[in-house]
């Protein structure tokens, strides 16, 4: 192919095309929303690795992580700059060391596609897209996790997003990469059955989304506020009181929702400590008929922080966050880390989780699936939080992002998981994005950022769940489980037939 000796001959220019590439990934997710740019993404990558060497094709997947996550999680700077006390040196060199260490995924990646894959007839076609899923599936759970930049969730407003419902956010990164490679090679071969093919796909998507997989089953009155309290402040004790007071002005006029969500640690002091509040709340919500949904600290029977969420009023329930920030709420390496800089050493950075299995908030009737913060972006968390919930509710303090990308790329990711479970979701933060999103990932209503308000909607309760709900990532995941080892067993003269001529 021309590209490839073109590449050949001048490799520099492959790495620079690699690298840009890898960044155009953040340009298809939040707050841009090109999706296409992420389907230019990984065509240009496609064609910087296509014959190339092991070892040229592992530095190759290596530059396009660092493309992506050097862009896609800048919003790392501002958490450590301007609220974790570092100096923009320490900070930027730690968001470097952070870009490059998590980037190494990329090696693995290559050598497993380099080595295996891309000598097996469909190795492109199938092999690609397959480990491409994999990988992100391995980035969700690998040292705890962190499951940001998926290419899925560019798709969530293209007609890929039907299989969102079906198989999650993971389909979406598998088809959309198929697509992908179907593409490269009917370029390079002029097979029509190849654009046929990705034809299909997408028309499947659009068709899938005319699908509704679950039903209206009741509606209620939803209530989020949303404080605005500076971050710097927050933790002061002589702060304590009058943030409680500007949530309870906020939501004096309120009383009568069925349910009203205040941010994550709304309240900055310890449950224990808060009792005659909780009481008094307790108390306006049974008269009233409103839930209150709350974050607010705890502490265990050894004395270890607990980021908890309670429902009073017309309901009841605690819940204690089960997946930590790394180095938010609990720090790694602490021994060595521990009084580097301030962000390393903040009081809610020395949280413990909570027990995997928990039972449900409620709200009156209606039985809540609650994901604190960092939790929303773990699919199979949310989904198996709470079986067939009436309502999702995530609640969030975005304040440490500032002014980045970061908020917007986390409500992206929870409006994919109101896709998925097919349930409205209700999201209070503390200053943006506070947003009710219907059951299609559409948002019904929202606050501006930066601002204190009180969002009021009317939410439909749903009934019915979505196969997502029912069966999970392991559809998906052993679909291309299955893809791999089926173009490693299956070398028959047909399969080389058919891509004897990629060469």
């Amino acid at each position: 192919m021309p590209q490839r000796r073109l590449l050949e001959k001048f490799p520099l220019a492959g790495h620079i095309i690699t690298l840009a590439s890898g960044a155009l990934i953040a340009f298809s997710l939040a707050p841009f929303n090109w999706w296409p740019l992420g389907i230019l993404s990984v065509f240009l990558f496609v064609a910087c690795i296509d014959g190339q060497t092991t070892k040229r094709t592992m530095l190759r997947f290596y530059l396009y992580n660092l493309g992506m996550f050097g862009v896609g999680v800048s919003w790392f700077f501002v958490s450590i700059n301007v609220y974790g006390g570092a100096s923009p040196l320490l900070a930027g060199s730690l968001v470097v060391g952070f870009v490059m260490a998590w980037s190494l995924t990329g090696l693995l990646h290559g050598y497993l596609y380099g080595r295996f894959v891309a000598q097996l007839p469909l190795g492109l076609l199938l092999g690609f897209p397959a480990l491409w899923v994999l990988i992100e599936w391995f980035r969700s759970w690998f040292l705890t996790g962190f499951p940001w930049l998926f290419l899925g969730y560019g798709h969530l407003s293209s007609p890929l997003v039907g299989f969102a419902p079906v198989a999650g956010v993971f389909s979406l990164s598998f088809f959309a990469v198929v697509s992908v490679t179907l593409l490269y090679r009917f370029l390079a071969l002029r097979k029509f059955s190849y654009l046929f093919i990705v034809v299909a796909i997408w028309l499947s998507g659009f068709g899938l989304w005319q699908v509704e997989f679950v039903a209206v089953k009741d509606q209620i009155s939803v209530v989020a506020v949303q404080g605005n309290i500076d971050q710097h402040i927050k933790w002061r004790r002589d702060t304590a009181m009058p943030i409680l007071n500007t949530y309870t002005e906020l939501t004096e006029p309120e009383w009568g929702a069925d349910i009203i969500v205040w941010p994550e640690a709304a309240i900055t002091l310890f449950r224990e400590n808060a009792g005659w509040f909780l009481e008094e709340l307790d108390r306006k919500g049974k008269q009233s008929g409103s839930t209150i949904v709350l974050g607010i600290p705890d502490r265990d029977d050894e004395g270890n922080f607990l980021n908890t969420a309670i429902a009073v009023g017309d309901g009841q329930g605690t819940y204690y966050k089960r997946r930590l920030v790394p180095f938010g709420e609990y720090v790694p390496f602490e021994n060595w880390l521990r009084g580097i800089i301030a962000f390393f050493d903040l009081p809610m950075s020395h949280n413990s989780a909570g027990k995997m299995e928990q039972p449900a908030l409620t709200a009156g009737n209606f039985m809540l699936s609650l994901s604190i913060c960092y939790e929303i972006v773990f699919p199979e968390l949310v989904r198996s939080a709470t079986p067939s919930p009436d309502l999702l509710v995530t609640i969030s303090n975005d304040t440490w992002f500032g002014a980045s990308i970061g908020p917007a790329q986390h409500l992206q990711m929870a409006r994919m998981r109101a896709v998925e479970n097919g349930r409205y979701l209700l999201r209070a933060t503390n200053n943006g994005f506070t947003v009710l999103v219907n059951h299609k990932g559409e948002i019904v209503d929202s606050l501006p950022q930066f601002e204190s308000g009180v969002l009021r909607a009317q939410a439909n309760i749903m009934t019915g769940d979505t196969p997502y709900h029912q069966y999970g990532q392991l559809p998906v995941l052993f679909l291309c489980l299955f893809a791999l080892g089926g173009l490693v067993l299956a070398r028959t003269p047909l399969l080389t037939k058919i891509e004897d001529s990629k060469n």
